[in-house]
């Protein structure tokens, strides 16, 4: 009976919020200036969010050695602003050149692969493994056409993503430098929303959150250098072409969980085939090897249990994430997933497990006609 009640209100509050659903798309233009105003402030906010905690263990050091707060965050900005000088005098021109590079000589580098492709056709090797009606380059060259078409669609997402580069070129500083400034008092605003005898549970939520966005942050940041330099070594090794540009793909390509450490592959294996068969095989040899070392050694070093997510999971999440909201659905899905899944299990446990706890533990109903039981049988 009591399982029974609960599962009616379970059903009661879910059709509760389908309706609320309904009613909500039904008047959807009224959050169309909501979502217009979304859709301009979220890249300079995911932008805040991702170097807040990124910044915040600096900027609270440099606190605790009684520097103030917002000449400290002043400091790491112009520390920041070095860096990227040079790297604009440093790094930018050989990269620049790389991607001028790439760009033109795509024709001729997609002929390349086609030639390297039927050379491999033909070997000896290849020609036992093959059937003979099967035109293997020809079926490559049209995966790879496929493949750049998603590419572009893709390049073309991102210059959207950043297309109001003026909106966040001045919004981003200005909404990083309150938040380091303020980002302490933020949880307790929020819980000040909540109930006052759902205080500490919801300040306990929202440390929990807190603590677990800024170790997936970091340690995100972390692992994918410590991936860029293990392959850019191993590529210099072997002799790739455009290493710098490779692994700089490859390190933001890795941000994208599971998928796009798969998708980053890709042009490492063509411009490795380019070089030569052996080029190709032994690039592929370096991005394993790299990445096996990323996920044995750097990353539970570094995630420890903060990141107890299964690969099933990710996948999952990041399909839905790309299909509902594109390149930015992708990026944010997992830290959203991670926030939510804290949010469900503390609910479950105070509204739901807690008062089935109480309701089985309340004394059993007299059967009628029977007797009740004594008081030397209670005690």
């Amino acid at each position: 009976m009591v399982k029974l009640n609960l599962f009616i209100r379970i059903c009661v509050a879910v059709l509760l919020v389908l309706g609320i659903i309904y009613v909500g798309s039904l008047v959807n233009f009224i959050f169309n200036p909501i979502i217009s105003l979304f859709n301009v402030v979220i890249v300079p906010l995911m932008l805040a969010v991702f170097f807040y905690y990124l910044l915040r263990p600096l900027i609270d050091y440099l606190s605790s050695r009684k520097l103030n707060r917002s000449l400290a965050i002043l400091l790491v900005y112009l520390v920041i602003a070095v860096l990227l000088l040079g790297f604009t005098v440093g790094v930018w021109p050989s990269l620049r050149n790389q991607l001028v590079n790439v760009v033109n000589n795509m024709p001729g580098v997609l002929r390349a692969v086609g030639d390297q492709l039927s050379k491999l056709e033909n070997s000896e090797l290849l020609s036992n493994l093959i059937p003979e009606n099967t035109n293997l380059s020809s079926q490559l060259m049209d995966y790879l056409n496929k493949g750049f078409s998603l590419a572009t669609v893709y390049v073309s997402g991102l210059f959207a993503f950043v297309s109001n580069f003026a909106i966040v070129l001045f919004t981003f500083p200005i909404l990083l430098f309150y938040m380091l400034k303020e980002g302490g008092k933020f949880g307790d605003k929020l819980v000040s929303f909540f109930p006052k005898r759902y205080h500490e549970e919801g300040a306990g939520v929202i440390a929990e959150i807190d603590g677990v966005m800024g170790s997936f942050i970091v340690g995100r940041v972390l692992v994918n250098l410590a991936l860029g330099v293990l392959m850019y070594i191993g590529f210099l090794i072997i002799g790739l072409p455009y290493a710098l540009l490779l692994t700089l793909v490859a390190v933001l390509m890795n941000f994208i969980p599971f998928i796009g450490a798969i998708l980053s592959t890709v042009p490492i294996f063509i411009f490795g085939l380019i070089e030569s068969p052996s080029t190709a095989i032994w690039s592929i040899v370096v991005v394993l090897v790299a990445q096996q070392i990323q996920d044995n050694l750097v990353a539970p070093y570094i995630f420890g249990k903060s990141m107890d997510i299964h690969p099933l999971t990710t996948i999952i999440l990041v399909l839905a994430g790309g299909d509902f909201g594109g390149i930015i659905g992708i990026l944010v899905i997992i830290p959203v997933y991670m926030m939510l899944k804290i949010i469900i299990v503390k609910l479950y446990q105070l509204f739901i497990r807690s008062r089935w706890d109480e309701e089985q533990a309340l004394p059993a109903e007299p059967v009628p006609g029977g007797t009740a039981p004594s008081a030397d049988a209670e005690e």
